[in-house]
């Protein structure tokens, strides 16, 4: 059988998407301020 493609793992995910890692540059804060100002719930995970 063929294996998933999705295997979840909470600190690669963190290190991916995570708020810290948009922080680090200027474009990753510009993400968050985007979703800030839109309203989002959530701005990173």
């Amino acid at each position: 059988m063929v294996k998933r493609t999705y295997q979840p793992k909470k600190l690669k995910r963190m290190r991916k998407h995570g708020f810290r890692l948009r922080n680090k540059n200027k474009s990753g804060r510009n993400v968050l301020k985007r979703r800030t100002l839109k309203g989002r719930k959530k701005i990173s995970l």
